[in-house]
């Protein structure tokens, strides 16, 4: 099971998650790109098994993992105030993977029916889908 996680400007939810998921115990691999330099560093000290930086590191990994996290922007051309590329947006729509999206309050995307959550309670939350995720394939698996 390869879990590819996708943050951009300073990869403090990718970090926070990359640690959590640690702190589970996740039986996993966990990968990270970030847009920027700054993103996959925070992430790659968090604990991630892998990690890559920009627009072609996106494409190939998503072709690559089981399951892709990051921020709901991470499907849409320029956002994160332009570092997810339409070709990232594209290899990460595109991808076979699940894709779990974390609403933020940045985007400019809104879902019908969810409430706001303050961004740790939406990292928990995270965190509990991936966990379930990750023992469901397992459990297919073998």
């Amino acid at each position: 099971m390869t879990i590819l996680i996708v943050d951009g400007q300073g990869g403090g939810m990718g970090r926070t998650l990359i640690e959590k998921l640690r702190e589970a115990q996740v039986q996993a691999e966990i990968f990270c790109v970030g847009t920027n330099g700054l993103a996959t560093s925070a992430m790659l000290k968090a604990g991630a098994d892998g990690g890559a930086t920009g627009e072609n590191a996106v494409i190939y990994n998503a072709r690559r993992v089981h399951l892709i996290v990051g921020g709901a922007g991470i499907l849409c051309a320029n956002a994160m105030m332009g570092e997810i590329s339409p070709a990232m947006a594209a290899a990460i729509s595109q991808s076979e993977a699940v894709k779990l999206l974390i609403p933020m309050s940045q985007c400019n995307l809104r879902f019908a029916g969810m409430q706001d959550q303050p961004l740790p309670v939406k990292l928990d939350n995270a965190v509990r889908d991936i966990v379930a995720f990750v023992e469901e394939g397992r459990r297919t698996d073998g």
